[in-house]
C-alpha cells in the first residue's frame, strides 16, 4: 500500500460561507484528528484529493508546511448529484498502529449454471497496521453449486491483519436460481403490494365482430323490401 503525498494549507475560516469559497477554487475543507491532539482544520486539492480517494483505504501524508501527518479517509462527504467532495474527515495514524478499517470483497469466477450468486456483505471490517492496509479481497466462486457460502472465517488475510468482525459473517450464498414461474408470481405480489391493478382482456364475444356490424344494415334493407 503506498503512500499518497498531498500539500495542505491550514484553514483559518469557517462556516458555510468559507467553505463555498474553498470549494469554488477546486479545493475541499477538511479535519485532521486523532491520538487526543486538538483537530487540524486544513485545505486540500480537490483533483489530487479526488485521485488520492480512488485507492481503497488510501494512506495519506499531509504535507503542512513544517508539519506532515499520516492519515487515513474516515469520513468523506460528497456532493449527492454532482458527486465532488464537499469535507473530509482524515484519521491520524502511526506507523505500526493498527486500525480497524472496512475493506471491500470483490467476488471472482463463475459458480456452476443455474444457481443464483447473493453477495450479503460488499466489505469486511479487519484490523490491519496502518500502514498495510489491505485494499481489497478476492474470494472465488468458481464451480460452487447451490448451497455453498462463504463466511467472513473464509477469506485469506494477509499477515498482521486480523478479522474484526463475527468470523461466521455470511459474505457470498449461491441459490437455486429462481424459475420463469417465481420470478412472474413475485411480480404480481409485489405489485398487488403497491396496488398495482391491470385491465382484464375483453373476451372474444363482448365486442362485436365486423361481420355482426354489417349484418344489422342489411336486415334493415330486407325489411324496406319487404314492406314495399
Amino acid at each position: 500500500m503506498a503512500e499518497i503525498k498531498i500539500a495542505a494549507e491550514a484553514r483559518t475560516e469557517f462556516g458555510k460561507g468559507a467553505a463555498r469559497r474553498i470549494r469554488r477554487a477546486d479545493n475541499v475543507p477538511a479535519v485532521l484528528y486523532g491520538h487526543g491532539s486538538d483537530p487540524v482544520h486544513v485545505t486540500l486539492p480537490g483533483h489530487q484529493l479526488m485521485l488520492a480517494l480512488k485507492n481503497s483505504n488510501a494512506l495519506l501524508t499531509i504535507d503542512l508546511g513544517s508539519e506532515q501527518h499520516l492519515a487515513i479517509p474516515k469520513q468523506v462527504q460528497r456532493d449527492p448529484i454532482k458527486g465532488f467532495i464537499e469535507h473530509a474527515d482524515l484519521l491520524i495514524v502511526r506507523k505500526g498502529e493498527k486500525v480497524t478499517v472496512d475493506v471491500r470483497i470483490h467476488v471472482v469466477g463463475d459458480a456452476i449454471g443455474g444457481t443464483l450468486v447473493v453477495q450479503e456483505n460488499n466489505t469486511i471490517a479487519v484490523e490491519a497496521e496502518a500502514t498495510h492496509i489491505p485494499e481489497s479481497f478476492e474470494v472465488s466462486i468458481q464451480g460452487l453449486d447451490v448451497g455453498a457460502q462463504i463466511h467472513a472465517s473464509d477469506i485469506e488475510l494477509p499477515t498482521g491483519s486480523t478479522l474484526a468482525v463475527d468470523p461466521e459473517l455470511l459474505i457470498v450464498n449461491i441459490t437455486a436460481a429462481p424459475t420463469e414461474a417465481q420470478l412472474e408470481a413475485e411480480l404480481a405480489e409485489a405489485e398487488a403490494e403497491a396496488g398495482i391493478e391491470h385491465d382484464a382482456p375483453e373476451a372474444e364475444g363482448d365486442a362485436p365482430t365486423e361481420g355482426a356490424a354489417e349484418a344489422a344494415p342489411e336486415g334493415d334493407a330486407a325489411e324496406s323490401s319487404s314492406a314495399e
